[in-house]
């Protein structure tokens, strides 16, 4: 899945000893451009979490996977990332944000002659 937006917070890196070793967390906010914009929490685990490159503000495609896990009874959902763009400042990637107009035409209309419904 892809997202694109703006980010707009760093949260602290978390750290840890896991049964496999080390882990590192780093999220952060990502809000979205739309007319009632989103923000959405977004992590991204490992040796990825070097984003020096990025900053507050910046503007980026986000490809993410959704992941789900039950503890206790209760469900806890992550957005993972695993790759993130710098997005240009001219304009949308491609094939994001189609509008209706976009849509190719299947249906046309019959002349109001022709109808041959009996109602």
């Amino acid at each position: 899945m892809d997202i694109s937006g703006k980010i707009i917070q760093f949260l602290p890196v978390q750290s840890g000893q896991g049964k496999n070793g080390t882990w590192k967390k780093q999220e952060f906010i990502l809000e979205t451009g739309d007319n009632y914009p989103k923000k959405v929490c977004i992590a991204v685990w490992g040796d990825k979490i070097d984003m020096g490159s990025f900053k507050t503000g910046d503007l980026v495609d986000v490809s993410f996977d959704v992941e789900s896990r039950e503890y206790n009874g209760r469900w806890y959902t992550d957005v993972k990332a695993w790759k993130m763009v710098a997005k240009s400042a001219g304009g949308n990637a491609p094939g994001t944000n189609a509008s209706y107009n976009d849509m190719p035409g299947t249906f046309t209309a019959s002349p109001a002659g022709d109808d041959d419904l009996p109602f």
